[in-house]
C-alpha cells in the first residue's frame, strides 16, 4: 500500500519507486492492478502438479474423518499415474485434514445453570479448584499431586451436588 500511496502522491511511477526504494515497473504493475480493480495484495495461487487429485484425496479424507494416512493416499495417486513425491501428498492431505477438522468440531453442551434447578445453589455447589491445598499445605510439588486434588475436588462437589433426578 506504501507503493501506491506514494504514486498517488507524485502521480509518477519513477518518483514513487525512489520514493518507496523498488523498481519502477513494481509500481507501473501495483497501479495497473488497481485501476483495473484488483486488489494489487491478492497473490494468484500457482498450479501445483497435485490439483488434478484433489478430488481423489477429499474423497478419501472425507470417510476417514479426517485420519488417512498421507503415505496410503500417495501409493493410491502414484498407481493413478501421478508422479510428484511424497512430500506433496503429505502437504495436501494435512491441509485437507486440517480443514476437515475445521469443519467438525465437537460442540459441547452448556453445562447446568442455577435456574435449571429452580433455585440459585449455596457457596460449594459449584465444581472449583482449590490450588493450593494439596497434602503439603502449600502448591502441589508436582503436576500428579495437583491432578489428584482437583479429582477429590471434583469427586467432592459432586457428592454434595445429588444426582439430577433427585433436583427436579
Amino acid at each position: 500500500m506504501e507503493i501506491l500511496e506514494a504514486y498517488d502522491l507524485t502521480q509518477c511511477a519513477h518518483s514513487a519507486a525512489q520514493l518507496v526504494g523498488c523498481d519502477e515497473k513494481t509500481v507501473a504493475r501495483y497501479v495497473e492492478l488497481r485501476d483495473t480493480g484488483h486488489n494489487p495484495a491478492d497473490r494468484a495461487r500457482r498450479a501445483r502438479s497435485i490439483d488434478p487429485y484433489l478430488g481423489k484425496i477429499e474423497e478419501l479424507v472425507d470417510p476417514s474423518q479426517g485420519r488417512t494416512r498421507a503415505d496410503v493416499v500417495h501409493e493410491r495417486l502414484t498407481a493413478m499415474g501421478f508422479d510428484g513425491t511424497d512430500r506433496t501428498t503429505r502437504r495436501v492431505v494435512a491441509e485437507l485434514e486440517a480443514t476437515y477438522r475445521a469443519g467438525h468440531r465437537r460442540k459441547y453442551r452448556p453445562g447446568d445453570t442455577p435456574t435449571q434447578w429452580g433455585r440459585i445453589p449455596e457457596p460449594g455447589m459449584w465444581p472449583g479448584v482449590r490450588l493450593g491445598r494439596g497434602p503439603t499445605g502449600g502448591w502441589p510439588a508436582n503436576p500428579t499431586v495437583l491432578r489428584m486434588v482437583v479429582v477429590v475436588e471434583v469427586r467432592r462437589w459432586w457428592r454434595r451436588r445429588g444426582t439430577s433426578s433427585s433436583r427436579r
